[in-house]
């Protein structure tokens, strides 16, 4: 039996730990593997805050604070859509070198609330997010069909709840009044 309200998830990915580390963390453009979201922060210090955007900025899907972030190695992140009202889970991206350019990704997602639309979305959102990891840093790009989802996700943005609307979500650290 395992625990419901975590997920572990691994890939072996052929390419530098740099390589991975920037596409998980790079806030100057969309990242391909993570639902073509672009990550809009406060720093990448303890209580930062974190955000998922659309890649026009216009929404916020997902909302948290930064817990641990220690180049290239580990990040951590709570993390709750805006979407739904279930309580915050935390993200942990850890990268471990193998030896011969192959690096280890583990992404672990912890204090699921369980039962709940998070959840569900964390069943399969991990191994998404590691299969266009390791298909972005290996091929430069994601497969055609995650690219066709993207396009769709850019078009039907308005079908999106009003909450997820930037303007409702102020982008500040937790310690920033």
């Amino acid at each position: 039996m395992g625990d419901e309200n975590k997920k572990v998830f691994r890939t072996k990915i052929k390419g530098s730990v740099e390589a991975i580390w920037r596409e998980l963390t790079k806030t100057d453009s969309p990242q391909q593997a993570v639902f073509n979201a672009l990550m809009v922060n406060t720093g990448f210090h303890t209580g930062a805050a974190v955000q998922m955007r659309t890649a026009d900025r216009r929404r916020t899907l997902v909302v948290g604070e930064v817990l641990e972030y220690d180049p290239p190695r580990r990040f951590a992140h709570t993390f709750r859509f805006t979407q739904f009202d279930d309580a915050p889970c935390t993200v942990i991206y850890e990268l471990f070198p193998q030896g011969d350019g192959v690096v280890e990704v583990t992404l672990t997602v912890e204090n699921i609330p369980h039962g709940t639309r998070t959840a569900k979305e964390m069943d399969q959102g991990g191994t998404n997010i590691l299969a266009n990891l390791k298909s972005v840093v290996e091929t430069g790009t994601v497969p055609f069909g995650t690219r066709v989802m993207y396009a769709m996700f850019g078009v039907m943005g308005f079908v999106l709840p009003k909450r997820t609307l930037a303007e409702n979500w102020p982008l500040q650290d937790r310690d920033a009044g």
